[in-house]
């Protein structure tokens, strides 16, 4: 793995970049410098991010240029393997007015809906980040076969629970909020809740499945 790019966000913070693209090996390796940084003197927050950690310190008692050097150890140290984490099956209704882009989805693929379906539900995610809204888990493993485009114009209203495709990536919605993944389905299940522990259903490194609970015209 090549050398990440470590640089300033203002006065306040760090970042440690690798370049694309998003890896699994990668994402286990900013898990493990995170963890490693969490603890050292004058770092006020660890912020995960795709392909990316930032460090947010305090910009009077921390040295920045030491700082980097050790991130860039921790970086360098963290092997990129990481304990499996949980397997959690999420039970979708595909399509109709729960997937209202899985023909569009089908459309530019070139697959038949039921194959999209198929396709999407016999996959493993793994939880790369949590970022955009409480909860929403950003997870790699999506099949090529169904990369798509996100849409030209963003929704306003993106219901809650709604399962959709970004580029390479597949995710949920925890809340409704705008948004412009294409919309494939919808689950039941509460991806945030702040008065659960922890208030986040899906957590880095989980690994995701998703269930047919029913396909819809």
């Amino acid at each position: 793995m090549s050398q990440p790019r470590i640089f300033p966000l203002g006065d306040a913070a760090l970042v440690c970049e690798s370049p694309p693209p998003a890896t699994l090996a990668c994402q286990q390796r900013v898990w493990a410098a995170a963890e490693a940084a969490r603890d050292w003197p004058h770092v006020l927050e660890v912020v995960p991010g795709m392909n990316n950690l930032t460090l947010v310190f305090d910009p009077l008692e921390a040295d920045r240029e030491a700082l980097a050097s050790e991130l860039l150890k921790a970086w360098n140290a963290a092997s990129g393997v990481a304990e499996a984490g949980r397997e959690v099956e999420i039970p979708v209704h595909y399509g109709g007015e729960f997937g209202p882009d899985l023909q569009a989805v089908a459309d530019h693929t070139g697959l038949s809906v039921s194959e999209i379906v198929q396709r999407h539900s016999s996959g493993e995610y793994v939880v790369f980040f949590l970022g955009f809204q409480p909860g929403f888990a950003y997870m790699g493993g999506l099949e090529a076969a169904l990369h798509t485009p996100r849409r030209a114009s963003p929704r306003l209203e993106v219901p809650a629970g709604s399962v959709g495709i970004g580029g390479e990536q597949t995710g949920i919605y925890p809340a409704t909020s705008p948004g412009g993944w294409q919309l494939i389905g919808r689950t039941d299940l509460s991806l945030f809740d702040a008065a659960r522990r922890p208030p986040t259903l899906l957590q880095p490194g989980d690994r995701v499945r998703f269930a047919i609970a029913g396909i819809h015209a």
